[in-house]
Order: C-alpha cells, then sequence, then structure tokens
C-alpha cells in the first residue's frame, strides 16, 4: 500500500523540474563537499565566505543545466545519452566558473570570489560523480518498487541496428508503461555478445525456455525495416511455444513527423505472416483508363467487390455505379462512401440473374468499364446447390458479359478463384465454365476487351477461414480445421484488389493473369498462430478439432492446370496464363444447354452437362463422384 502510494506521486510530481531543483542541491553539496576535501577532510576554512560564494555557484549551474537540458531526461530511464548530457552541463558550469573567477582576479569585482582553481576542479569531478550516481541510485530504486508491483513489462529487442536503438530510446521515454529492456537480439554474428548501454546483443537461439523464465519476459519487439516476410514468420514461429507475446515496430514512413511512438508499435497480425512479400502495384496508367469513365461493380457489396469500389472512388471516375442483391451491405458501402465525400456514384439494388433489369441498367447508365465480382464462392453450401451455383456463377457471368458485348464496353474484367482450376466441387467447376465463356466472348469481340483474374483465398473475406477463426476463438473455441494436411494459398483484400484493377489496364482481351502467391500455407498451422496472436495457448486455452473434408473439399489448391504454363507480364508477380485452345463452338453449346436444363432444377442432368465441359472437374468427397468416368484398366 505505502509502495503505490509513494510510486504514485512519484509518477505525478516527479517533473524535469524536481530534478533540476535536485540537482542544484547536489552541486552545493559537491561544493560544500570540494572545500572540505581541498582542506584534508577538515572544516578549517572561511565558512563565511563558502556561503557567499554558494549562490554564485546556484546561478552558474542553472544557467548551464538550463542551457544543456540536463534535467529534462527520464530519470528512471537513464542512460548513456543523459551521463553525457551531465557530463556537458558540468563542464560548461566548471568553465564558466574558471572564467568568471579568472576576469574577477584581473578586475576585483568582488574578492569573495576568488575560488581556488583547486575547489574548481575538486567540485568538478566530485559534481559529476554525484549527479550520474543519484540518477542511477533513482533508477535502481524505481526499477525495484515498479518490479514488486509487477507494473514493469520486460522486453527484448530484435535488432540491434539503427531501428533498434531508436525503439530502445522510445520504450525509455514513455511515460504511460515502464518497460525493461532485457537484452536485444539480432542475426548479425558480429554483434553477439556485445553490449549497447550495458545490455548485452543475443542471438535468438540463446533464447531459451529457461532464459525467459529467468527474465520474466512479456513481450518480443521486432525492429528491422523491411524484414522479409519469411524472417517475420521464423521468428513469431520459433516464440509460439514460449507464449510470449510479439509486436513490431512499422515502416519508417509510417512514424509521426519521423518520430517513433511507443503507440505506434503494434500487434503482429495475420496478414504478416503470409511467407510472402506484399505485392505492390504503382500503375499510373491505371489513373488514365478510369479518369472520366462509367464504371460498372457488380457483387459491389462484397469483400472484394466492396474494396474494389473504394479504390476505384479515389480516381476521377465519370461515374460509378454498383450493383448488388445484399441491400444490407450495400447499403454500409453507400454510407461509408457519403461519409468520404464521394458522390457521383449510384448503388443499386438489382440481381446479375435478371437480364431485363441488367439490360435497363446497361441502357441507361452505358458503363465503359464493367469489373465482375459478383459469385457464389461457398463450396459446401453450392455442392449442395447446383442449381443456384449455375444461376449466378455462370448465367449470372453470361447476362454481364453478353450485356458489356452489346453495350460496347471497353473492358470487362472477371473475377475468378484457383478453385476454377482442376475442379473437384461445384463452384468450382461453375467458375471455370464462366472463365471458357468468357474466353469464347473474348475471340469474337473486336469491341470489348475481356479479362479474367484468378487468385486464391482472400484473408478476412466473407466466408473464408480467418473470420471463422476469430469467432471461434471469442466462444473459447475449438477451432475447426477440415484436414491437418490441408494448404491454401492467400492474400489480403486489397492486394487482390489491385490485381483486378491492374488487370483491367493490361494485356488486348482473352488473357487470364494469375499471381505469385509464394508459398501455400497450412490451415492447421494458420489456425494455431491465430491461437498465438489471440494472446492463447494451444492446446491449453484453445484446441483445434479436425472436422474431416467437406464435399467437394481437396487438400491443395492449385493456381494453374497441369496442360498450362505461364508467361511473364511487366511486373515479376503477375504472369499470364497460358492456356489450351478451346472449342468456341462446343463451349457456348453446352452453355446454351446449361442454361435451360438449369430451369428444371435437376441437379444431376445440371452437373452431367457442367462434367462435360470441363473433363477436368473430378468430384471429390461428393454424391457427384458417381457421375465422373472411370478409366478403363
Amino acid at each position: 500500500m505505502i509502495r503505490k502510494y509513494f510510486l504514485k506521486i512519484l509518477s505525478r510530481y516527479a517533473s524535469k523540474w524536481i530534478v533540476l531543483v535536485f540537482d542544484l542541491a547536489l552541486v552545493c553539496l559537491s561544493f560544500v563537499f570540494a572545500y572540505v576535501v581541498r582542506f584534508n577532510a577538515s572544516f578549517n576554512f572561511d565558512k563565511q565566505t563558502l556561503i557567499q560564494q554558494l549562490p554564485f555557484i546556484i546561478t552558474v549551474s542553472l544557467l548551464s543545466f538550463l542551457l544543456v537540458g540536463s534535467y529534462k531526461g527520464i530519470v528512471r530511464h537513464t542512460g548513456i545519452r543523459d551521463v553525457f548530457n551531465v557530463f556537458l552541463a558540468v563542464t560548461l558550469l566548471s568553465i564558466t566558473t574558471l572564467t568568471l573567477v579568472f576576469v574577477n582576479r584581473i578586475f576585483g569585482f568582488v574578492t569573495e570570489f576568488t575560488i581556488p582553481t583547486s575547489i574548481i576542479s575538486i567540485h568538478y569531478f566530485v559534481s559529476i560523480f554525484t549527479l550520474t550516481i543519484s540518477r542511477f541510485i533513482f533508477k535502481s530504486f524505481y526499477e525495484i518498487i515498479t518490479t514488486e508491483l509487477g507494473e514493469v513489462t520486460n522486453v527484448l529487442i530484435f535488432g540491434a541496428g539503427d531501428s533498434g536503438m531508436i525503439t530502445y530510446g522510445a520504450l525509455n521515454k514513455d511515460t504511460q508503461k515502464n518497460f525493461e529492456v532485457k537484452g536485444f537480439i539480432d542475426d548479425d554474428a558480429s554483434k553477439i555478445g556485445k553490449k549497447i548501454d550495458r545490455i548485452k546483443i543475443l542471438s535468438l537461439e540463446a533464447i531459451t525456455e529457461d532464459f525467459i523464465e529467468k527474465n520474466e519476459l512479456d513481450e518480443i519487439i521486432i525492429s528491422i525495416q523491411n524484414i522479409k516476410p519469411q524472417r517475420l514468420l521464423a521468428i513469431t514461429d520459433y516464440f509460439i511455444p514460449y507464449n510470449i507475446h510479439v509486436k513490431i515496430v512499422p515502416a519508417f514512413s509510417k512514424w509521426i513527423q519521423g518520430n517513433l511512438q511507443v503507440n505506434q508499435i503494434r500487434d503482429i497480425k495475420i496478414e504478416d505472416l503470409l511467407d510472402r512479400a506484399t505485392i505492390s502495384i504503382d500503375n499510373p496508367i491505371l489513373k488514365r483508363d478510369v479518369d472520366n469513365k462509367v464504371i460498372l461493380v457488380t457483387g459491389a457489396a462484397g469483400s472484394i467487390g466492396s474494396e474494389i469500389s473504394r479504390q476505384l472512388s479515389l480516381y476521377n471516375h465519370k461515374h460509378l455505379v454498383f450493383i448488388d442483391q445484399a441491400e444490407s451491405a450495400l447499403y454500409e458501402l453507400q454510407q461509408e462512401l457519403l461519409q468520404n465525400n464521394v458522390s457521383n456514384f449510384t448503388a443499386i439494388v438489382g440481381d446479375i440473374r435478371d437480364r431485363n433489369r441488367m439490360k435497363l441498367l446497361f441502357e441507361e447508365f452505358h458503363p465503359q468499364k464493367v469489373y465482375h465480382a459478383a459469385a457464389y464462392k461457398h463450396v459446401p453450401l453450392m455442392e449442395d446447390s447446383p442449381y443456384e451455383a449455375v444461376k449466378i456463377n455462370i448465367i449470372g457471368t453470361k447476362n454481364i458479359a453478353d450485356l458489356s458485348l452489346e453495350y460496347k464496353a471497353e473492358r470487362f474484367v472477371m473475377v475468378s478463384t484457383d478453385k476454377a482450376v482442376n475442379p473437384t466441387n461445384v463452384m468450382g467447376a461453375t467458375k471455370r465454365a464462366a472463365e471458357l465463356y468468357i474466353s469464347c466472348l473474348s475471340e469474337k469481340s473486336t469491341t470489348t476487351k475481356f479479362t479474367i483474374t484468378r487468385f486464391g483465398n482472400v484473408l478476412g473475406s466473407n466466408g473464408s477461414v480467418i473470420p471463422l477463426f476469430k469467432k471461434q476463438i471469442e466462444k473459447g473455441g475449438p477451432l475447426t480445421v477440415t484436414h491437418k494436411d490441408i494448404t491454401r494459398y492467400f492474400m489480403t483484400i486489397p492486394e487482390a484488389c489491385n490485381l483486378v484493377l491492374e488487370a483491367g489496364t493490361m494485356g488486348n482481351g482473352g488473357e487470364i493473369y494469375i499471381f505469385d502467391m509464394g508459398k501455400s500455407v497450412k490451415i492447421f498451422d494458420l489456425a494455431k498462430r491465430m491461437i498465438y496472436l489471440s494472446g492463447l495457448k494451444y492446446p491449453e486455452d484453445i484446441d483445434i478439432k479436425i472436422t474431416g473434408l467437406r464435399p467437394g473439399e481437396k487438400l491443395y489448391e492449385e493456381l494453374l492446370a497441369s496442360d498450362e504454363n505461364t508467361i511473364p507480364t511487366y511486373h515479376n508477380k503477375i504472369m499470364i496464363a497460358k492456356t489450351h485452345e478451346i472449342n468456341a463452338t462446343t463451349v457456348c453449346s453446352l452453355i446454351e444447354e446449361l442454361c435451360i436444363v438449369n430451369q428444371q432444377i435437376n441437379d444431376t442432368g445440371i452437373v452431367k452437362i457442367i462434367k462435360q465441359l470441363i473433363p477436368e472437374y473430378l468430384s471429390n468427397n461428393s454424391t457427384y463422384e458417381k457421375l465422373d468416368k472411370i478409366p478403363a484398366n
């Protein structure tokens, strides 16, 4: 109770002015001590003269401290810089005193101020010693109190370079929270074993369970600018078994006016652990392509569609038209854009399956660029509802693509998925069928350029595994994974939308753009990382339950079919899938037949035609496996 009260008073009133008064008092005591030492540890000196000289010493000391600012440092975080400031202030005090005493001796202004040089010299060394020691004593005293109260956050800084030193300084200066830096970690072998401000630089391997327990570590702060995602992932995975919170210092460009603040040091996010570099696209051609254009976005209220809409709203477009059948989500997008002072857009509740309604909209707005993001994408649900999957993913796409061609839109961009590659489920197969139809239109079109973008799972999108895991963690678990070895490719929503917008400026039409997504991510490992990033332990706090593959689900997704290759583009992370030639007449005929059969709502008949259209479509863990041809022995 007494310690808490003392700590509260100390934090509230121990301002820089208290430090200044305390420093002046120590300088006066040092001056008295200098006299005592000078006269052989006795008081056989003129005490009256000493008393007359003290105001002079106080005045010069005050000016020196104010000029150097040695009193401004946070005493409980005293470091080498603070000691150096003390040295400068006392040096300035002694030089000023010597100068004034010398001038006084020449002109004889005040005889009492004829301070012996020996006194000034002794005072110089004693002042440096007392001011420095007092700071470290205060620091140690404060650490003892805060440690006993459990109010210190023990951290390691990963990175002993410039960024690490700046982070160390920011932690020391923070007044809201007490940080104790227990060490630096660095990959540079030449730095290992050395010290920074008496704090040792260690290798990652030196951070063992015993070290963590002994130092009662709370956090690891990664302070390396432009750290590679693979290294960040490795560091994070290293500390997962120890249940230590890992944070990261943001890029220098995000610091406030070039200065790092402790509240900017953020938690590691799952997006940081994709094990690949974030794709960045800065294409001035995009600005020119959307400038003063009417742009239509279907599925505008979905995860991808809404981000495409947001990014397009930043350009100098003529008008934006947003279509979605999800009324509430579309309303939220509308209100968000209005709050951001975007006014030249129209949000329309509509269904892309309704061709007559879509035709009226094309007639009214005459869009010049069409971004088609509307689709059904949930694999298990579509496996149970082939009729709905065909109506949206194939017929809906056909409606928008046909109207784009009829009304001579400049560009049609379709958002596809890696599940369209060697599909094993209805959803992926219908998306592949839509790709084939777009490719057919592209071959005969002379006005509209048709483009397809194909990518993997999107972090945070509706129905993705990340929001599901978050909800399961909030409920206390368990997290559900369909198979321990299942893997997926991941990208962020902004990256996905960058790719879609970029595709809208590239090529002559007919291309399928795919994306270097790095390594596929094991969902089981992703689940463990999310538990860890939530500050919990696996399996002590939250377990992971294996539920078995769902209908139509496969272990590994692919970005290219077995008969597809890639050719490069100007961007090293974006490639064009070099697909096999298709028979446009056969494809269009089967799709027309599919549209007719789909009206009968006969799931088996629908899937049969899809399998004729896409020979590589082999159902997996599904009732439709019986429709696959069994190869002859």
